[in-house]
């Protein structure tokens, strides 16, 4: 079945589009945050958690100085270098299958994410969808360096570019406010995805929002047998 794609390359968000990791996340930041004399979220509070990088978390949620929340992250991160960045992570339904048909397509694709580049590529490798990527972006590991989702999309084309994909029609996948803004400070616009740890809100100023993983390959892939048969 041949399939062609809108889009040149597709830059994908990890957490709450790629992999659900919440369950580490929950039980790393309990620990961190009793280390540091701060309440623990609750699961439904993850939401305030997951997608923006965790120095600017940190300070967010539980009121640390940056200086408080470096050091936060630093011990955070030792946690889940120690506990397995992969432990407890799952792959969306579809997702996978997506990533590899996008590949099989001729589409070139790279991670965007906020999470450290070290365990996107972990995550990546760990289900075995790092040979459909061209490039593999993150953040650096102390999040401050190269961190805010514009600057990480940015890398991410950088990288595409320098592998020699066509970059021209660029489109991100995302699930946070985060993933719309970095977006549109690049001019690529975004797909978001509801399956992830958002309010509705969230989606406002996407280019499309979806329920499920049908409705995002429709928007991904174009089948041209059957487009030939309409």
């Amino acid at each position: 079945m041949a399939s062609r794609s809108p889009w040149t390359c597709v830059l994908w968000d990890v957490d709450g589009t790629i992999v659900d990791a919440s369950e580490g996340i929950l039980r790393r930041l309990t620990v961190a945050l009793d280390h540091f004399g701060k309440p623990a979220p609750t699961r439904a509070e993850l939401v305030h958690w997951i997608g923006p990088p965790m120095f600017e978390s940190f300070q967010k949620n539980v009121g640390m100085t940056p200086e408080e929340s470096a050091e936060a992250v630093a011990y955070y991160r030792t946690i889940g270098k120690a506990d397995g960045y992969t432990t407890g992570a799952r792959l969306y339904p579809g997702v996978g299958e997506l990533i590899a048909d996008l590949d099989a397509a001729g589409i070139a694709q790279a991670t965007a994410s906020s999470k450290p580049e070290v365990q996107v590529v972990a995550l990546m490798e760990h289900f075995d969808l790092a040979p459909h990527l061209q490039a593999m972006a993150g953040a650096t590991p102390d999040e401050k360096t190269l961190a805010s989702k514009a600057d990480i999309v940015a890398e991410a084309l950088r990288r595409l570019a320098a592998a020699g994909c066509d970059i021209s029609r660029p489109v991100l996948i995302g699930d946070r406010h985060h993933d719309v803004e970095g977006g549109a400070a690049q001019g690529v616009p975004v797909i978001f995805v509801r399956w992830g740890f958002s309010w509705p809100h969230e989606a406002d100023g996407a280019a499309a929002s979806v329920e499920t993983i049908d409705e995002l390959r429709a928007l991904l892939l174009i089948d041209d047998d059957a487009a030939d048969r309409v």
